[in-house]
């Protein structure tokens, strides 16, 4: 090993979900480093060209989502042409945002200075170091060579769930339609015209001709639910692009006023792996009050459909000092789609951020973190009226 660096709390990935926990513990007076395998934060959001910032309500005007999530969505087009419609509740009920990604990138970045985060980008984690079950270091690679980061607590928000892969955790796999997002120029309709109904849209508003096209398979499962793979990643993206070619192709003489601008630079796969943790959200959780829950959220499928999110799915059930967050907390099935997106994600990294500084500040592992402790600190930052019954009544 050439080199070998010590901080209170490492957050591996640099998703939405890994700024709000960086974000979240470095506020809170934590030596805080950030480790991203690519040279910009923002996951799928930014390297996926995913610019749709779902909503942090529940679709019939109640905002669920506050902290991180909202401060994160405001952010987003600080550099950008969006804006949130701060009468969404009358308009169509909906808080929700396009943004660009290349300004939500410089946002991010912006925010994590600020807020004293060390950042290590172009570093990806090649192993881990455990000493009975408890993850003590993570050994990583960059253009300095190979090293060890030791931590007293560490936030696993890869998406992918690879500390805790890594780790020897349990980690559960899902099967995935094929999806691919690009950003494209858009002058005027040619006859000859991909029809609009095979898009979903997020136009973003540069000069009325930079959109984003998402070509969604109508099949639900392209790809099996096996393990995720190295081989897996690379057909998936592979097959992605071949079939946004031929979309392409379709266009003839119209390809001189629609072409793409960007591809994702991050494998569109919407589920990989999710950890196996001390609760599982489940489908029969839909609706109900769960013990131990930190955050509501709503369902950006459909109005009124609420969710909550129990501390312990942000826990690995065989590894210690390590915390989940993002879309590879302990969910399954239709609960895993509702919790794997932007502002849940946001939510979730917050949490893991807020949980990891309590515990190193108390000389606890976060699984040995008493809740009402956590509780207090999430009543700070969200009103009651969003709070979880489980929250209130500490």
């Amino acid at each position: 090993m050439m080199f070998h660096k010590d901080y209170d709390i490492a957050v591996c990935g640099g998703g939405i979900a890994g700024v709000a926990a960086a974000v979240a513990a470095a506020r809170r007076g934590c030596r805080t480093v950030l480790i991203e395998k690519t040279i910009q934060p923002g996951g799928l959001a930014a390297n996926g060209l995913v610019l749709v910032y779902l909503p942090l309500c529940d679709g019939r005007g109640n905002q669920l989502l506050y902290g991180l999530p909202e401060e994160l969505m405001r952010l987003s087009n600080k550099y950008g042409p969006c804006r949130l419609d701060e009468n969404w509740r009358e308009k169509n009920g909906r808080m929700q945002v396009n943004f660009s990604p290349a300004a939500c990138v410089l946002a991010l970045d912006e925010v994590l200075e600020e807020s004293g985060v060390t950042v290590w980008l172009d570093t990806v984690i090649t192993g881990v170091r455990l000493e009975d079950r408890r993850l003590k270091a993570v050994e990583v690679f960059n253009k300095s060579g190979f090293g060890v980061i030791e931590a007293a607590c560490f936030i696993d928000a890869t998406g992918d769930a690879d500390v805790t892969f890594l780790s020897g955790n349990a980690c559960r796999n899902s099967a995935n339609a094929m999806v691919l997002w690009a950003l494209e120029h858009r002058g005027a309709p040619g006859k000859d015209d991909i029809p609009q109904d095979e898009y979903a849209e997020g136009v973003i508003p540069v000069a009325g001709s930079i959109c984003a096209a998402m070509r969604a398979d109508p099949l639900k499962k392209i790809f099996s639910d096996g393990p995720l793979s190295g081989e897996l990643v690379t057909r998936f993206t592979l097959e992605g692009r071949r079939r946004y070619r031929r979309d392409l192709a379709r266009l003839g003489a119209a390809k001189t006023s629609r072409f793409p601008v960007a591809l994702p630079a991050q494998v569109p796969l919407r589920r990989t792996r999710a950890i196996s943790g001390r609760a599982t959200v489940t489908d029969a959780d839909e609706g109900k009050e769960l013990p131990l829950t930190v955050t509501k959220l709503g369902d950006w499928r459909a109005a009124g459909r609420v969710w909550e999110i129990p501390y312990p799915a942000l826990l690995p059930d065989n590894v210690e000092g390590l915390l989940a967050a993002g879309r590879c907390i302990s969910a399954v099935d239709s609960a895993w789609e509702a919790v794997r997106v932007i502002p849940v994600a946001a939510k979730t990294g917050e949490v893991a951020g807020i949980a990891a500084a309590l515990s190193v500040r108390q000389g606890l592992t976060p699984g040995a973190l008493p809740f009402a402790r956590l509780a207090k600190e999430l009543q700070t930052i969200t009103p009651p009226a969003a709070l979880p019954r489980a929250c209130k009544e500490i």
